[in-house]
C-alpha cells in the first residue's frame, strides 16, 4: 500500500527571497520547491503564478494525483510521452501511456531546504518512484553580474535499474509577452495548433534568423492554443513585457542530442481573447536525454538575465535591442 507524503504544517507555502537590489526571486521549498517570482527591483513579477499557490498550499502527494496550476518555474523530465511509463504505481495511466500530468513527487512534494543563504538557495526533491530520479536545485545571484540568476539542476537515478530521460526547464510567464528565439531557418520550428470550436491555431513570423510568436486574438474564434518545438541557432530565447525584458540562456545542444519528441526550446500559448490575464505563455528549455545507470547523475544550467527595457513594443525595436546585446 502507497503512503502519501506528509503534508505541510503551515497554511502558506514558505517563501524564500533572494534581492541584491538589482533583480529579485522569490523560491519556495514547497509545492515542487519553485521558482514564484522573478523581477528586477521595483518592478513586477515577469513570472505567471496561479491563485493555487495561495488557497492550495498542501497538496496530496500520490501516484494519482493531478496537476495544480501553480505556474511560476518548474522542473520536468522528458520526453513526455514517456511520464508514466517507467513505474507500477498507477496502472491506468501506464497503461495509456498518459501524457498528463507531469509527475507529482517532482511537482506537488516539499522539497528539503540544504542550503539558504543571502546569494543562493539549494533544494533537493524527495525519491520520486514515479520518475525513479531525484531533483537538486541551486537558485544563485551571480556574482559581479548584478541583473542575473543561475539555475543549476541535477537529477539522479535513485533506481537500482537505469532510467532515461532529459531535464526540462518550464518557465510561466503571461500569453502576451514578446518572445523571440534565433533559429537558422524556418523549418527548424515545428509548429502544433491545437485548433479546435474553442481555439484557433497560433501566429508567428520569421525572418534575419530571429522567429517570433506573435499574440494577437482570433478573429474567428475565442482564443489561441498551441505549442512549438524549435532547434534553436544560438543559446538563448529573449521576452519582453512592459518594461522589462527577460532572457534565458542555456548550452546550445546538436539537434541529435535532444529526444526527438522534443525541441531543445518549446513554447506553448493557450489564452482566451476574453480572459487575457488568464492567458499563458510557457518557455521551455530541454538538455540532452540520457540514459542514467544506478546512482549517476546528469546536470544542467539556465541563467536569467533581467534588463530594464523603454522602447517601443515592436519586432523591430526588440530585436534592435537585442543585437545590441550581442547574446550568443
Amino acid at each position: 500500500m502507497f503512503v502519501p507524503l506528509a503534508l505541510s504544517a503551515h497554511a502558506d507555502v514558505e517563501r524564500i527571497i533572494l534581492d541584491n537590489g538589482t533583480v529579485a526571486v522569490e523560491i519556495t521549498p514547497d509545492i515542487g520547491g519553485r521558482l514564484l517570482s522573478a523581477h528586477l527591483s521595483g518592478q513586477p513579477n515577469f513570472l505567471k503564478t496561479g491563485a493555487a499557490v495561495i488557497t492550495e498550499p498542501n497538496p496530496l502527494v500520490t501516484p494519482e494525483a493531478n496537476n495544480i496550476g501553480y505556474f511560476g518555474h518548474e522542473i520536468w523530465v522528458g520526453p513526455q510521452s514517456q511520464w508514466w511509463t517507467q513505474q507500477l504505481l498507477n496502472d491506468e495511466r501506464r497503461a495509456r501511456k498518459a501524457i498528463w500530468p507531469p509527475d507529482p513527487f517532482l511537482i506537488l512534494a516539499k522539497n528539503k531546504t540544504v542550503e539558504k543563504t543571502a546569494q543562493q538557495v539549494i533544494l533537493h526533491s524527495p525519491n520520486s518512484p514515479i520518475s525513479g530520479v531525484a531533483i537538486k536545485k541551486t537558485y544563485t545571484l551571480v556574482n559581479g553580474k548584478s541583473n542575473q540568476i543561475q539555475l543549476d539542476v541535477e537529477a539522479t537515478n535513485i533506481r537500482d535499474t537505469s532510467v532515461a530521460w532529459d531535464i526540462w526547464f518550464n518557465t510561466r510567464v503571461p500569453h502576451s509577452a514578446y518572445v523571440y528565439v534565433p533559429v537558422a531557418h524556418e523549418n527548424d520550428a515545428r509548429i502544433e495548433h491545437f485548433s479546435d470550436a474553442t481555439y484557433d491555431g497560433l501566429t508567428h513570423n520569421f525572418s534575419d534568423g530571429i522567429f517570433a510568436l506573435e499574440n494577437s486574438n482570433s478573429a474567428q474564434k475565442q482564443g489561441r492554443k498551441g505549442k512549438i518545438f524549435i532547434q534553436p541557432s544560438q543559446g538563448w530565447m529573449a521576452a519582453f513585457r512592459a518594461s522589462q525584458l527577460f532572457i534565458i540562456q542555456f548550452n546550445l545542444q546538436p539537434k541529435d542530442a535532444i529526444h526527438p519528441e522534443q525541441g531543445q526550446i518549446e513554447l506553448y500559448q493557450e489564452f482566451l481573447n476574453a480572459e487575457p490575464a488568464e492567458g499563458l505563455l510557457e518557455l521551455e528549455v530541454h538538455a540532452p536525454y540520457k540514459t542514467l545507470p544506478p546512482g549517476v547523475s546528469m546536470s544542467a544550467t539556465e541563467t536569467w538575465t533581467l534588463l530594464p527595457y523603454d522602447g517601443p513594443a515592436t519586432r523591430a525595436a526588440h530585436i534592435a535591442f537585442l543585437k545590441q546585446l550581442k547574446l550568443h
